[in-house]
């Protein structure tokens, strides 16, 4: 089965800023993409959900708790319960540097920040940055955000054009992506944890998802799975989060096609 090139456009190595520069300026935020383009790095990585009224939010988690430890009701919600005039105004900076190890103190003040929109995302950051878009969803069917994301992309047309791939934990999402924008290179992501379906946990989910490359956690990525995902499959590899420089660099000297860092400005 022939694949999509990964970003074949692209200077290698690929370097996506995990959740835009996250230990610089808060997670899934303008500011955290801003921060990764001023520190020169070339692409981005964002999770996006689908709200209630139809909007594409970027955000990581289910719900605002964690982002918003102290706040308005609506941030223990499901976002997907939420409409999007309930999103807009909420905080997700006012608790940067003091949520989670990667972030460094005295990094600024980031309140205010408010979640975006992709749409948004795509119009201030395409195509001078490549951008890979992680849908976020529980369902194995009856899933609107696939069409939705597939949507916002054939809208935005050459703007976001050989600028984007689409990845997720959920290779039914993945798959129902792909039937609408098959020239979109998507990837499967995986991982050990106990919140990831038994057997998922080790890449099957690339033979439901039909995906052109893969993301799996770093500490998973061995001699074994390189040669059998990469040479014998032709599925780059572009594992997760590595903030390490020494990591980085073997990594990429033992032949994956990029990195997701929480710290892009160390790697470079």
């Amino acid at each position: 089965m022939s694949r999509l090139p990964l970003l074949p456009d692209r200077a290698r190595p690929l370097i996506f800023a995990h959740r835009g520069c996250s230990s610089l300026a808060p997670e899934n935020t303008m500011a955290a993409f801003r921060k990764a383009r001023e520190t020169g790095t070339p692409g981005i990585e964002l999770d996006i959900h689908l709200c209630k009224t139809g909007e594409l939010v970027v955000a990581h988690d289910d719900t605002f708790r964690r982002t918003i430890p102290e706040g308005p009701n609506g941030q223990g919600r499901p976002i997907e319960e939420l409409e999007f005039g309930e999103i807009r105004d909420l905080d997700v900076g006012a608790a940067f540097g003091r949520q989670s190890p990667v972030q460094e103190a005295g990094a600024g003040s980031f309140a205010g920040e408010h979640p975006p929109l992709l749409e948004q995302v795509l119009e201030e950051f395409c195509p001078g940055m490549y951008i890979d878009i992680e849908l976020k969803s529980r369902k194995t069917r009856g899933d609107a955000l696939p069409a939705r994301a597939a949507d916002t992309l054939r809208r935005l047309g050459g703007r976001v054009a050989g600028s984007v791939t689409v990845s997720s934990f959920n290779p039914y999402t993945l798959l129902a992506f792909k039937r609408l924008c098959p020239r979109v290179p998507t990837a499967v992501i995986w991982c050990a944890d106990k919140g990831v379906p038994f057997p998922l946990r080790r890449g099957f989910g690339r033979i439901i998802a039909r995906c052109d490359y893969l993301k799996p956690v770093h500490t998973q990525v061995t001699a074994f799975s390189r040669f059998r995902f990469s040479t014998l499959e032709g599925r780059p590899l572009v594992p997760w989060t590595v903030d390490d420089p020494a990591a980085a660099r073997r990594l990429l000297a033992e032949g994956c096609a990029g990195i997701i860092s929480n710290r892009p400005q160390d790697l470079r």
